[in-house]
């Protein structure tokens, strides 16, 4: 018997329960179906274009920096000019991500590398799974198409977000997982992502790239 088995055995017992009896299994099947909505912020619930303007406050107030582009063939130009303004070098690693895939990156002259990061990339980009209005939260979903490596290993942090993927609070996001995964999935990881990797452990003194990018650059798409 695992350890795990054992503590659940040891509640069980406290309890004096088995853990086959029907009106708790059917408890526990009826909370797990219903996917009751927690308490939703009226702050986020907003139309698109306010949603747009309430995220880029929010994201800007947490230390990144946010761009409006008009399409998604605008990403790499805009890509290049953010990395070139802050006087960097002209590399990205970016993962499998279809969208990414089919940007014009060869019209820039930026030396493009692709797969997971080894912790030797100092740029990455990444697109977002989608985004939090009221808190400027990007939601990052592993896989090939978005290693997780590139959310946390490189110095600096390009995200493109569909502005069609911005939801104005977390549950409405929880519903896009659900319908994308299936009810009861998940990806791998679910990284909530605002602003650069930052700290103040030390002496109450905030330090960016404590944990992650020290730079975080989001680029909507908003097509509309």
């Amino acid at each position: 018997m695992s350890a795990r088995d054992e503590i659940l055995s040891s509640i069980r017992r406290s309890l004096r329960v088995t853990g086959a009896e029907g009106p708790r299994r059917a408890a526990v099947e009826a909370r797990l179906t219903g996917a009751p909505r927690g308490v939703v912020p009226a702050r986020g619930q907003l139309d698109a274009m306010e949603r747009i303007g309430l995220f880029k406050k929010m994201a800007e107030s947490a230390f990144a920096s946010v761009a409006i582009v008009r399409g998604a063939r605008e990403v790499p130009t805009e890509a290049a000019r953010w990395l070139r303004d802050n006087n960097l070098p002209a590399t990205l690693r970016k993962g499998e991500d279809k969208r990414l895939a089919d940007m014009p990156w060869g019209e820039t002259a930026l030396e493009m590398a692709e797969g997971a990061s080894d912790g030797r990339d100092l740029n990455a980009v990444s697109h977002a799974f989608a985004a939090v209005a009221e808190s400027g939260t990007l939601i990052m979903t592993s896989g090939p198409e978005n290693p997780s490596t590139l959310n946390f290993l490189p110095d600096n942090h390009i995200v493109v977000l569909s502005a069609a993927e911005l939801e104005g609070d977390y549950e409405s996001v929880f519903d896009r997982l659900r319908q994308k995964y299936g009810k009861g999935e998940m990806p791998r990881t679910v990284n909530m992502i605002t602003g650069p990797s930052r700290s103040a452990d030390i002496a109450q003194t905030m330090l960016l790239g404590a944990h992650g990018p020290r730079k975080l650059h989001i680029v909507i798409v908003d097509e509309a």
